[in-house]
């Protein structure tokens, strides 16, 4: 059977749900794209769990994910063992919070029932399991309860994660606070029609008019649909990468100083704007490693040796995937912005003013 390579994926997750008709009713599952995998869950378009197809439980929503797995694999084993807590060999025994204390007809132990406070406790157990502590995982809390619930667990637990994992919040507005910036919003639009209207009357053009209101910006997108589910974020990265090897500038290695033959080794790319700093990829990993006393053989994070910056070694490793196994990803990517640059070409052409006849 044949293996296809895949890049590492712009975005993979492991995602809690919760009925909004019934809090006590939760759900974990991965998908690399929350915005879609929720209007599954919700019926809104094909697809979905049997355990969330129930109409009476409808609609949920999305409280809480962990984001930045390495791909499809990764993110399934971190699920089950989210929902196997109790069964999980990522978990040592002595350390399980969940507990099986009932067991099923055929004689396994029965998952206990799941809550909130049992799931993040978990969460904040299987960040700092050595299956899991090193890959670069990101938690996102769309609930201010939920995000509580996390913060009560990290003041209580016995352990702290073993590095800092980003936590990022985006809470939904208040009922109260929406309903006034819609109240708001409508206002100035009775007021921009009724201005453009005076304008009108008066014989007056529209367009010249200082201070007009113009028609309000759509609000930015939140929550799970603020999640990059491409590789737009990196492009600037890739086309620096793709100028670099394409023209065979790989120079020396900034960690070795030896010479980098073209296409002979695995080498990865400093991530900083404006720098091109380059390296084998042990080279890298030993030098980001540098000073930890474990047995650990994979990075976090460090400093670039040329230019001194921050590098984060998953998005060296999204990057060097990228580019020896993502070609149509690549060229999907860059085509964007050529198709973009040639869209604002035609569009300055039809806006300059046509040449005056000559004499």
């Amino acid at each position: 059977m044949a293996v296809h390579s895949k890049p590492i994926p712009p975005l993979y997750t492991v995602y809690i749900l919760r009925s909004t008709v019934r809090n006590a009713s939760l759900y974990i599952g991965s998908t690399p794209n929350p915005p879609r995998r929720l209007k599954q869950h919700n019926g809104v378009v094909q697809g979905g769990a049997a355990r969330t197809s129930r109409q009476h439980l409808r609609p949920w929503e999305m409280v809480a994910l962990v984001s930045g797995f390495p791909g499809m694999v990764a993110a399934l084993k971190f699920e089950w063992a989210l929902n196997n807590p109790h069964l999980s060999l990522h978990i040592p025994t002595e350390a399980r919070i969940s507990i099986a204390t009932k067991r099923k007809r055929n004689g396994h132990p029965r998952r206990p029932p799941h809550n909130i406070k049992s799931i993040v406790s978990n969460v904040h157990l299987l960040l700092n399991v050595p299956s899991f502590r090193r890959w670069p995982l990101r938690l996102h809390f769309f609930d201010a309860e939920v995000h509580r619930a996390w913060t009560r667990c990290c003041d209580t637990a016995a352990e702290t994660v073993g590095r800092e994992v980003p936590v990022f919040t985006d809470f939904a507005p208040e009922k109260s606070t929406t309903a006034a910036t819609t109240k708001a919003a409508r206002g100035r639009r009775r007021r921009a029609s009724a201005t453009t209207a005076a304008s009108a009357a008066d014989g007056g053009d529209v367009g010249d008019q200082e201070g007009t209101p113009t028609d309000p910006e759509p609000p930015k997108p939140r929550g799970i649909h603020a999640l990059p589910l491409d590789y737009a974020p990196m492009k600037s990265y890739v086309e620096k990468t793709q100028s670099l090897y394409t023209f065979e500038r790989e120079g020396v290695c900034v960690v070795c100083d030896q010479h980098l033959p073209h296409e002979e080794g695995l080498y990865a790319t400093c991530s900083n704007p404006g720098c091109e700093g380059t390296g084998h990829l042990n080279c890298w990993s030993k030098h980001l490693l540098d000073g930890n006393d474990t047995e650990d053989i994979i990075p976090i994070s460090g400093r670039c040796p040329k230019c001194e910056g921050e590098v984060v070694w998953g998005d060296m490793m999204k990057e060097m995937s990228l580019r020896l196994r993502g070609s149509k990803e690549v060229e999907d990517l860059l085509r964007e912005k050529r198709r973009r640059r040639k869209k604002d070409a035609v569009i300055e052409d039809s806006h300059s003013p046509s040449p005056s006849p000559s004499p």
